[in-house]
């Protein structure tokens, strides 16, 4: 269950935000202040940090810089009634994924929400490579294909990866596992069997990460 923290000095909105939050399935906590944020966000580990702009004492923009020290990994939403294009750049250049203006449907929140942890976890699953490369090789739905098969079967060889994917020239299928293997997604075994490389299985689950995340979108 991911962790949200909750800043906001408006009791009624941040109690409003938490019942919304807790009601979509998120383990939620609150903060009355940009201190106390720091403090819950130093001791404990959120996924992600709705902050409000304007707040005695510590600004939000203060408590924002002070989050990417503390938490450089905690997503964090800004959120203020008083949206400017100055301000979004701002809060951008400081740390923040994603910036929303009140009032704002619940809906387009959770969807901001959605979308900051779908993006965390696809820079968590570990690929630090020639990203480059690795979105060109699994533009192709083909060579997705041959990656989800792979993963489900652990070792597969080419007949059998042409007759899975209903393909007749095996030639095609030879061209995308020589895409993969230069990738260093791919690899063959003695036995002339193909399995997923660690880079591989490590594409796989952004692969599954992001997948997820277009089906959200449609």
């Amino acid at each position: 269950m991911k962790r949200i923290l909750v800043v906001d000095d408006d009791k009624e909105l941040r109690t409003h935000l938490v019942d919304i939050l807790k009601g979509a399935g998120y383990r939620t906590e609150e903060a009355s202040s940009g201190g106390e944020a720091v403090e819950k966000a130093t001791d404990e580990d959120y996924d992600l940090i709705l902050l409000d702009f304007m707040m005695p004492k510590m600004s939000g923009a203060d408590v924002l810089m002070e989050l990417r020290k503390v938490a450089p990994r905690s997503r964090v939403i800004m959120i203020t009634a008083f949206a400017t294009v100055e301000n979004a750049v701002d809060a951008i250049k400081r740390g923040a994924s994603d910036y929303l203006s009140k009032p704002f449907k619940i809906d387009d929140l959770l969807a901001r929400i959605r979308k900051a942890l779908q993006e965390a976890s696809f820079e968590s699953c570990g690929v630090k490579e020639d990203f480059d490369c690795i979105l060109s090789s699994l533009s192709n739905s083909i060579r997705r294909n041959i990656l989800h098969l792979m993963a489900t079967r652990k070792t597969v060889r080419l007949m059998e990866l042409a007759r899975e994917l209903h393909i007749e020239d095996h030639t095609k299928v030879i061209f995308h596992l020589k895409i993969l293997r230069e990738a260093g997604m791919v690899e063959q075994d003695k036995a002339r069997s193909y399995t997923l490389t660690k880079e591989g299985e490590r594409t796989m689950s952004c692969l599954k990460i992001l997948e997820t995340h277009l089906s959200s979108l449609t």
